[in-house]
């Protein structure tokens, strides 16, 4: 079973529309305290004008407008890949599935996630597959989970059909 190809979860679109939209409102929440703070600054040490309102938009809708279609093409990059091999960790190795003592579906925050336990006592929080509210729902999760599950038996108690 070794030569198996690895199996890919990967975020969806929406997911990552979501996420890009998230992380460029922050940005526009960032920007936008900056020019106050600028502003008043300008405003009490000079007798220059206030900015253009352009500038107050392009503030404020900027980030999110551009950060859709980044979110979209950098967040279907990320994801998590299993293989035989094993699960892989956040420092960058894989455990082995004969480490691997459970596979939950656990609620973190606002989202359903899958947490791998290991015979460590270590808890390894895979990236992908995940699903939750608004954007961050995958229809699919239960079968993504079901697969990881059926992964993690074959490997560790054997059993593959063929």
């Amino acid at each position: 079973m070794e030569d198996a190809s690895p199996v890919l979860f990967r975020p969806t679109w929406q997911q990552a529309l979501g996420r890009g939209v998230y992380l460029g409102a922050l940005v526009s929440a960032a920007g936008l305290t900056t020019v106050v703070l600028v502003t008043l600054a300008v405003l009490a040490w000079t007798d220059g004008a206030a900015p253009p309102v352009w500038l107050w938009l392009l503030v404020v809708a900027g980030p999110p407008v551009f950060g859709a279609p980044i979110g979209v093409l950098a967040g279907r990059r990320a994801g998590t890949q299993v293989s035989a091999g094993g699960v892989p960790l956040s420092d960058g190795g894989v455990a082995p599935w004969a480490q691997v003592v459970d596979l939950r579906a656990e609620r973190r925050g606002g989202r359903v996630v899958v947490s791998v336990y290991l015979e460590s006592g270590a808890n390894v929080q895979l990236q992908a597959p995940y699903s939750g509210g608004l954007f961050a729902a995958d229809p699919r999760f239960e079968g993504k989970m079901i697969t990881l599950s059926y992964l993690w038996r074959s490997h560790r108690f054997g059993g593959l059909p063929g």
